[in-house]
């Protein structure tokens, strides 16, 4: 980030009743553009806000890597988008332009040429001609006019790159899907290739391939891995620049030590030294200023086994953490009473860290769509022996609240069956909604544990859908217990009843918004969604269907006998978990997880699209400003709110990518 002044709300503007604070900024196609607000920059200390610059930085240079994991094409679309948005001569007023830039943002927002959920490939609403010609002005004579040409083939062509991650299980899900992580190989080659990969230690294995892509040359198959000098090298040696640089400002010798650690496994890729660097980063918990970055999450993988890269950097809500301390504080108990088979209990809970946070800087796979709640890391031998980092992310939670509070209609209304459950949510949706991403990260996916023999990488392309219903599932059985009062954490049954309310309500209904009529679900947290509350109504009378003035319903009719349906489910998952049960987790997702009546579809959509609502929502991220002296040395950072989702997107392309 280099110093300069822009339009935009600073931190030291107040809302005021003339002046209120807006959350949402843009709209466009199925998509609303938010901010998010950080109230506490003022109380921080030069040190600390020196360090949040340099993570933040190193944060926003691995912006192009999870551009080109989701598709090799999309940098070279992305530049001759940013190229014709900020040179393009011509009139800015036509329909043509206007869908011409909307095309933009919704690449922009997906990191990509494909939909950030429902991954299929998505086209411009502008002609092929009109696109070639904006491109070929934008550039002159700088590119030749072939080069306009061969940017709309691969925007316009539905038979390149169609869908980034593929799921059809009739198709070969490696080689059909158009995510970078491997290149001219199938899935069962890249499956013989791992039977045959060192996994180390038996017992501590290292998550192998995590970081790799899988390609075939003459010499054969071979795994080149992401590091400084391999792939994705001039962004990680970038990351590395800003990772040194804030090293000086870490908040205690722990910090350092996992930062140095963080550096040394990007310098070269070593799955042992991420392992190191992740056991030291799970013993931090001193600190106000934390962060995550790395290749982490796995469901951009086909096969659930590479990680795609994300950052994170942020800051900890000390009043608003005790709550997530008092679960932790208690999480034996919580281990001990789990509806599970013993045999998969742990018998020592160890390490398990919960805080409330506010988000400073998101970047790669977590932006500009982030979640609202993380735990990690993800290896199971380091949360056993270990433990884990569990995380709330509030003011993004707290954003999606209030920017529903400037939209005129809800879903609530619309889905919701009576003024009972409407009177609820309005009550005890911000409570629950809290309680339940508190307890699906902080005690959900670290419960239970693996059987010796079990390979951690058995349910493949299963496992993201199954581990997130599984935290999903021990956050709703323990919501409706007795505990929850006892701890203090809520005065009565209500809060756990709205939250099956909205749980059930989404995954039957509300969620549903989101994908295409016709269209299965993919994603991995709407499929649990979706798995949990079928089987509910599938399998048991305490979930009632009803119709009403043409429109379909679901009520609740007994929520203590759900809880015991949710904790049946949870044992059978951790089950399959445990042991590894390939196909018992494949049956139980294609059943319940994936399709959708579509009847049922139809009449969602409708209703839906009366209320004039976008069914995804987004970030943008604060500006971190340079104050510096006559001396150009910082003296200070300000904040700013942006005002335009297209201006910081060319501002990232300008600052955190390399000229081609």
């Amino acid at each position: 980030m280099q110093a300069r002044s822009q339009s935009g709300q600073t931190t030291d503007e107040k809302a005021t009743p003339s002046k209120p604070f807006t959350y949402i900024i843009d709209e466009f196609a199925d998509i609303k553009v938010m901010r998010y607000r950080f109230e506490t920059w003022q109380n921080l200390s030069l040190n600390q806000k020196h360090l949040i610059y340099h993570l933040s930085c190193a944060a926003l240079w691995g912006r192009d890597i999870i551009w080109q994991q989701h598709c090799e094409l999309n940098l070279v679309v992305r530049k001759a988008l940013e190229k014709a948005l900020t040179s393009y001569q011509g009139s800015r007023t036509t329909a043509d332009w206007k869908e011409f830039e909307t095309y933009c943002k919704r690449v922009f927002f997906s990191n990509g040429i494909h939909h950030h959920y429902a991954e299929e490939k998505f086209f411009p609403l502008c002609s092929r001609e009109y696109f070639v010609s904006v491109v070929a002005s934008s550039f002159g004579k700088e590119k030749p006019h072939i080069y306009s040409e061969q940017i709309a083939e691969y925007v316009y062509n539905p038979e390149i790159a169609p869908i980034r991650r593929q799921s059809d299980k009739s198709k070969d899900l490696v080689a059909s899907s158009s995510v970078a992580f491997y290149k001219g190989v199938s899935r069962s080659e890249v499956e013989q290739f791992y039977q045959k990969a060192d996994q180390g230690d038996s017992l501590r294995p290292i998550s192998t391939g995590l970081n790799t892509i899988v390609v075939k040359t003459e010499k054969g198959i071979e795994e080149k891995v992401c590091r400084k000098g391999g792939v994705y090298g001039r962004w990680i040696e970038k990351i590395i620049e800003h990772l040194q640089a804030a090293l000086p400002y870490c908040e205690n010798e722990q910090q350092k030590r996992h930062t140095e650690l963080l550096i040394s496994y990007y310098t070269t890729g070593d799955l042992k030294t991420w392992d190191d660097y992740n056991i030291a980063w799970v013993k931090e918990n001193e600190a106000a200023v934390d962060y995550i970055s790395g290749f982490i999450e796995t469901y951009l993988d086909p096969l659930g086994q590479k990680a795609s890269w994300e950052a994170l950097v942020d800051v900890k809500d000390y009043q608003a953490t005790k709550r997530c301390e008092l679960l932790s504080q208690n999480a034996q108990w919580f281990e001990d009473n789990s509806p599970i088979n013993p045999i998969y209990k742990k018998e020592k809970v160890v390490g398990i860290s919960a805080k409330v946070i506010d988000a400073v800087c998101l970047a790669g796979d977590n932006f500009p769509t982030p979640p609202i709640g993380i735990n990690l890391p993800n290896s199971d031998w380091i949360r056993k022996e270990y433990g884990s980092k569990s995380v709330n992310i509030a003011n993004l939670a707290h954003a999606y609240e209030q920017a529903a509070m400037e939209s005129p209609k809800s879903v609530l209304d619309e889905f919701a069956l009576t003024d009972e459950e409407k009177q609820r949510a309005k009550l005890y949706a911000t409570l629950s909604n809290d309680l339940h991403t508190d307890m699906h990260e902080c005690l959900g996916h670290g419960s239970g544990k693996l059987l010796e023999q079990t390979d951690q990488n058995a349910l493949k392309e299963y496992s993201s859908t199954l581990e997130e219903a599984r935290a999903d599932l021990f956050a709703l059985y323990y919501m409706y217990d007795d505990k929850m009062i006892e701890l203090g954490l809520v005065s009565d049954k209500q809060v756990a009843m709205e939250a099956y309310d909205s749980y059930i309500r989404n995954g039957l209904l509300s969620q549903l918004t989101r994908i295409q009529l016709g269209k299965d679900l993919t994603e991995s947290h709407m499929q649990a969604r979706k798995l949990i509350s079928s089987y509910a109504f599938e399998n048991s009378d305490c979930i009632e269907r009803v119709y009403q003035n043409n429109k379909t319903y679901f009520a609740i009719k007994d929520y203590e006998k759900l809880q015991k349906v949710f904790g049946n489910l949870l044992a059978i998952i951790q089950d399959i978990k445990s042991t590894g049960n390939y196909a018992k987790g494949k049956e139980l997702v294609e059943t319940y997880g994936v399709k959708i009546d579509p009847l049922l579809h139809k009449q969602v959509l409708e209703r839906y699209q009366k209320l004039n609502l976008k069914p995804y929502g987004g970030f943008v991220n604060v500006d971190i400003v340079p104050m510096r002296n006559s001396a150009g040395e910082v003296i200070d950072y300000s904040l700013e709110y942006p005002e335009s989702f297209v201006e910081q997107m060319l501002r990232y392309g300008r600052e955190y990518s390399f000229d081609e």
